[in-house]
């Protein structure tokens, strides 16, 4: 079934093609701490020294699933920490909803995803991601949709949701492909983020080294590989020889994390297996 999936996704996909952008470009997750690993520390760096603007928000609650946003929109709840990146500087605004955000700017981009713990469990997707889309679409009509695609944990990891994978990396990489697939064919026309797949590549060069604590994602390189797919997707440009690099990494390493998000946006359905060396 694994290997069906792939295919129809692959087909569905189509190539990304450079994204429209004005003087600045404006994206918003709708996101929990996975969202603040892939967008808050390296993306703004990143895409300036692509000569590219950025406004980001980040929409945050710690753990936060398409059922918890979706239910927190329904109770008129201000759970959320907002946090905004302008011009570099990061702003943090508590107590926030989700209107808030929606209405804080007009936002080009507008990304979902799925908790980890749940991001292989396509049962808990709807109906709260369909409910979800709609919701936001009619605050903003003209925003490209997007699906950050979030990684499997560490094989050391603790998380107490990973014995639901069996603790096994492999299994929980091919439960969020799957899922992932699913979202795809029932959204064609969203924007695919396969950070979780460039984290699988990144580990097979790098090693299993890219979670600070078995699930988040590490400062120094994690980060990094997961913005450097956000950077491809919005400026339209490779990633590959960019720049910037965060003082953290030597420049070997710094291509590497490069080289896999680059890879995880023309397959980002990984076909080889997890890292396994000890």
């Amino acid at each position: 079934m694994k290997r069906i999936v792939f295919g129809w996704v692959v087909i569905l996909l189509c190539v990304v093609a450079p994204l429209h952008a004005g003087d600045t470009i404006r994206v918003l997750c709708i996101g929990n701490s996975f969202s603040w690993d892939a967008v808050e520390q390296e993306l703004y760096p990143l895409a300036k020294a692509q000569g590219v603007e950025l406004v980001i928000g980040n929409l945050y609650y710690g753990g936060c699933s398409l059922q918890q946003h979706y239910e927190f929109y329904r109770d008129g709840k201000k759970n959320y920490s907002f946090r905004v990146i302008r011009g570099g500087e990061r702003q943090v605004m508590e107590h926030r909803s989700l209107m808030d955000a929606l209405k804080y700017t007009r936002w080009d981009y507008i990304s979902f995803q799925q908790a980890s713990h749940d991001s292989g469990k396509r049962l808990s997707y709807e109906p709260y991601l369909r409910h979800l889309t709609q919701i936001v679409r009619q605050e903003q009509p003209k925003a490209r949709f997007c699906w950050l695609q979030t990684w499997s944990y560490a094989r050391d990891a603790k998380h107490p949701a990973f014995p639901y994978y069996g603790s096994s990396q492999q299994t929980m990489n091919d439960s969020i492909a799957l899922c992932t697939g699913l979202v795809m064919r029932a959204y064609p026309k969203m924007l695919l983020v396969p950070c979780g797949s460039a984290i699988t590549y990144a580990r097979q060069s790098l090693g299993d080294v890219l979670c600070r604590d078995g699930y988040h994602l590490s400062y120094e390189l994690g980060r990094y590989v997961a913005s450097c797919v956000w950077c491809e997707l919005l400026t339209g440009k490779s990633i590959v020889g960019n720049p910037y690099n965060n003082g953290k990494m030597t420049p070997e390493q710094c291509l590497q994390a490069q080289q896999a998000a680059h890879e995880a946006i023309k397959k980002p359905f990984v076909k080889k297996p997890c890292y396994t060396r000890k």
